[in-house]
């Protein structure tokens, strides 16, 4: 397909997906739900593979979580065979240790997404858009997150390239409109018992018509200044975090107090996540944080996964 037969939008969408790509990735699997976002991010990637000589392909992921999800599977495989790309349908066991159901099938899919990457030694790429950002912006504000989750998707981030970011939906459905693609709509995407899904349909509506135009772009660019900012202060609590250990896999308390309050926590929150702690919450590192901050001979505090004790001027895990 030469570049002046593309539409408007089929072109914005390939000219993204160019300029996310390095000479690094020579073969490309797009994740396809059989949606208008990860459609139109195939057409434009194959539309780049083929200009550029890379290899490409796609993967389809059935969770198997509703009636008929086998044979919609198969649809969109169809559909990205008629692009002109390979296609590898896997189903996927979804489990759900207590995260909830939708944490549980997002797991089971990255991890299928992941194998089938790294056997075709491939870089997978998302079709996540401007409008998903803005969602995850918005809902890490009403959760009162910190700045890395209101950084929310970066373009290349974990082995993951999400070219579409800078992009709204609308583009990508009207990349389909353009090539005739009749996208699959997930009755999950309309359900408001997600908070993604009212964030969607009636927060962001809203906000737009009462504040103007461009709310969802302003969040997306919230999300890009503070990406910056996150990682510059992760780099900082690393380099931090060697300064404080002991090598024993405790810390030093009197040298952890000593640290501004955005790099201490950062600090705590990686040692703890290195002991095995999980599902942390800004409590648990600020009841953490009391130990060396605030010491007035306080027992040990539990969290998801360990226990963590001050004795003898350290901050220790399990012993």
């Amino acid at each position: 397909m030469a570049r002046r037969a593309l539409g408007p939008a089929t072109l914005a969408v390939a000219q993204a997906a160019e300029a996310a790509l390095g000479p690094e990735d020579r073969s490309l699997l797009v994740a396809c739900s059989g949606g208008a976002d990860s459609l139109a991010l195939a057409a434009g990637t194959a539309h780049v593979a083929r200009r550029s000589g890379r290899a490409y392909a796609a993967v389809v992921v059935d969770h198997g979580l509703q009636d008929g999800s086998a044979e919609v599977a198969q649809a969109a495989a169809e559909v990205l065979e008629g692009l002109g790309l390979a296609v590898s349908v896997v189903a996927v066991d979804v489990t759900d240790a207590g995260s909830g159901p939708e944490a549980a099938a997002r797991e089971a899919r990255y991890a299928a997404l992941r194998r089938e990457a790294t056997a075709r030694d491939a870089t997978l790429l998302l079709g996540h858009t401007r409008d998903d950002q803005a969602e995850s912006v918005l809902l890490g504000l009403a959760r009162g997150s910190g700045a890395r989750s209101l950084s929310g998707m970066a373009v290349r981030a974990d082995g993951l390239v999400r070219p579409l970011l800078g992009l709204p939906r609308a583009t990508t459905e009207a990349c389909c409109a353009e090539l005739g693609l009749t996208p699959w709509s997930d009755p999950h995407n309309a359900d408001p018992a997600y908070a993604r899904v009212r964030a969607r349909s009636r927060v962001l509506p809203v906000l737009e018509a009462e504040l103007g135009p461009g709310v969802a772009e302003a969040l997306a660019r919230s999300a890009d200044l503070l990406r910056s900012d996150a990682d510059l202060l992760d780099a900082l609590a690393m380099t931090a975090g060697q300064d404080v250990a002991t090598g024993e896999s405790a810390l030093d308390c009197v040298r952890l107090a000593a640290l501004p309050d955005a790099l201490r926590s950062r600090v705590l929150l990686a040692w703890l996540r290195e002991l095995g702690a999980h599902d942390l919450t800004a409590r648990h590192v600020a009841a953490v944080d009391a130990l060396v901050t605030a010491w007035r001979g306080q027992g040990t505090v539990d969290l998801p996964g360990v226990r963590v004790v001050r004795a003898d001027g350290l901050l220790r895990g399990p012993t």
